[in-house]
């Protein structure tokens, strides 16, 4: 692949653990040096994915604390903090410096630390006495998390109700706004690329555009310009291209349910930051979680995660089976090689046969043992899906919603399944699925779809918010002219948007079949072809002269490479989905994925609620339930 985020993230974070000093790859910069390592909350889940405890230690980091805590002095070892760059962590800089816990402090900050908190670490440490204890001050650019080798998210898990709440405010939209271009300026930088941004017009997504347009122009005229070494991908002389999307675009993909492995165990099971807890039987031996559960990591070191995280369910159960019948013939194989003639005595050429063959085996311990590792941990999350998909009838939820999103219409069977098995939260998702994927909706079966969530004693809140947005579309559509002179601030302004959004990827989705509309989206943007989905898309190039950005400019392609950000919120359905329209093409392209959080289907669905209760339509103040 010509690209990997991780990695570069990776070489990154390696550096610094090293002092900031050049480490040849696979060594260390001086493994003679001890150090500590001091980390904020963020930092920490950056890292988490990223380094396990045994690779810090490589890099001669011997402990790790959180910023927060109170922590001992230790006087002879030089700390590396690796921080957010906010006023509270610069405030504790300057306590553990004037205190002198560490010999000496090399300070780096995930993003850019702004000039009023420079200034103030410098007037803290020097009022303190303990300036000459600040080694150097560093700007990593590294605020984004890396989930997998071409996905990341920016852990900002609220910014769906930030920027769709009818009041917000200017400041506050603005300020998300600014985090996520600040966030997508940290992967830019880490991978070294200036792309042509492509956006739909309005909204969330051309307001981020445009100050990350703005942001890397002014940055590309500075003297410390972090994009004049590595200024292409991989090998290729040709820019990327980052299509910039709001989550409005293709509501639906974020609330229904989900049947390949990979979004089915952050769904059901609730991965986070790639560690998922297993509970029950099925996970009781060992115990490392709660509950009599065990906590395994799912990665890229994993062969099994990475070869069927895309497969649907039952493939995956065939293939662990198929796994495990290979590792017991192999285990066999050993056993009848070592075992030794059946003859009383060995020969001479039975003793030379048999050492080979017992050096063989004791060479082939390890993979065997590892592969059994893996096998375990798949048998072991995917009987834990099974028991969820039968006492929840996830199947049948799957194959409803997949129904109402492919055909755009519904048969008679959705009343009966919102009255029979499931969670409160699945007949909630497959009410709001149906609401979004359904062309046109009946009053009365909307009526009698409420009426089933009602008597299931379910919080309507999500519910509601949607219903009222789908009528607020044709109150718009009719009255368009009217509501324009009507609106105020950003807040409104993105509130009117958002149903256009709205309008707009519910008649993607139901003109293009199975295939979801972002993916759709991207190959057409990828193509540089116009295409009728596409044609409005703006264009913002940071390396063309000011003032060309917009429709009229053309971006060179087609692309080689493109970064897809959805702001929102995004999941591990639509980082399939592009995958492997990547792997599909000749030559294969390589597609990033991002989104400012990754977010399950029932952690949106409480976004949904939230911004229910502040519409006034929410029928209850507590979330969604489980049960």
């Amino acid at each position: 692949m010509a690209l990997s985020l991780r990695q570069k993230q990776m070489d990154a974070v390696v550096r610094m653990l090293n002092l900031n000093h050049p480490v040849v790859t696979g060594g260390t910069a001086d493994e003679e040096v001890y150090k500590v390592l001091i980390l904020d909350r963020f930092c920490r889940d950056l890292l988490s994915p990223l380094i396990r405890v045994a690779d810090l230690r490589k890099h001669g980091i011997t402990l790790y604390l959180m910023l927060e805590n109170e922590r001992q002095n230790i006087p002879d070892v030089p700390a590396i903090y690796f921080v957010q760059p906010s006023q509270a962590n610069i405030q504790r800089i300057i306590i553990d410096a004037t205190r002198g816990i560490y010999e000496t402090f090399h300070l780096n900050f995930s993003s850019s630390l702004a000039r009023p908190l420079l200034e103030e670490l410098a007037t803290g440490t020097l009022k303190g006495d303990c300036l000459h204890r600040i080694v150097k001050v560093y700007d990593q650019y590294l605020e984004f998390v890396t989930l997998e080798t071409a996905m990341f998210s920016l852990a900002q898990p609220q910014a769906y109700v930030q920027l769709n709440d009818p009041a917000a405010q200017d400041h506050d939209v603005e300020a998300v706004i600014e985090g996520i271009a600040n966030g997508l300026f940290s992967v830019l930088a880490t991978l070294g690329v200036v792309p042509v941004i492509r956006c739909a017009r309005g909204g969330p997504a051309e307001m981020v555009a445009s100050l990350l347009d703005t942001r890397l122009r002014d940055h590309l005229v500075s003297r410390n310009n972090l994009f004049t070494e590595a200024g292409h991908m991989g090998t290729s002389f040709q820019r990327p291209v980052m299509c910039l999307f709001d989550r409005n675009f293709e509501l639906s993909v974020a609330v229904q349910h989900v049947w390949s492995y990979r979004p089915l165990v952050h769904d059901v099971l609730g991965m986070k930051l790639n560690r998922v807890s297993v509970q029950g039987d099925a996970g009781s031996a060992g115990a490392k979680g709660n509950r009599g559960g065990k906590s395994y990591e799912l990665d890229d070191t994993d062969s099994f995660w990475v070869a069927n995280g895309n497969a649907p369910f039952p493939k995956v159960a065939e293939e662990v089976e198929i796994q495990l019948n290979r590792y017991k013939q192999n285990v066999e194989e050993v056993n009848r090689k070592t075992g030794g003639s059946n003859e009383g005595d060995f020969g001479e050429i039975d003793m030379v046969g048999n050492t080979k063959h017992l050096m063989n085996a004791v060479n082939s311990l390890p993979e065997l043992t590892e592969r059994k590792r893996i096998i375990d941990k798949h048998t072991n999350i995917a009987t834990a899906l099974l028991g969820e998909i039968k006492s929840r009838s996830l199947d049948g939820f799957c194959s409803m919603e997949d129904e109402m999103l492919s055909k755009g219409s519904v048969d008679k069977g959705l009343l009966a399944l919102l009255k029979g098995k499931g969670s409160k939260e699945d007949k909630l998702r497959l009410a709001v699925v149906y609401l979004l994927g359904v062309e046109t909706t009946p009053a009365a079966e909307v009526e009698a779809v409420e009426g089933a969530l009602r008597e299931a004693d379910i919080d309507l809140s999500a519910f509601l918010y949607v219903k009222r947005i789908k009528s607020l579309i044709v109150s718009l559509s009719s009255a368009q002219a009217a509501s324009r002179s009507n609106l105020g601030g950003w807040g409104e302004k993105f509130y009117e948007q958002a149903l256009s959004s709205i309008t707009a990827g519910v008649k993607n989705l139901l003109s293009g079949g199975r295939q979801m509309a972002l993916t759709r989206a991207v190959e057409s943007l990828m193509e540089a072809k116009p295409t009728p989905e596409t044609d409005s898309y703006l264009v913002f190039d940071p390396r063309a002269p000011k003032g060309s950005a917009g429709i009229g400019s053309v971006a060179k392609g087609p692309f080689k490479e493109a970064i897809v950000f959805m702001i929102g919120g995004g999941n591990y359905l639509e980082y399939g989905s592009l995958q492997e329209f990547a792997q599909r093409q000749q030559p294969i392209k390589t597609i990033i994925y991002g989104a400012t959080d990754v977010l399950s289907g029932r952690e949106f669905l409480e976004q949904l609620a939230v911004l229910g209760r502040k519409m006034g339509v929410g029928g209850s103040t507590a979330s969604v339930s489980t049960q």
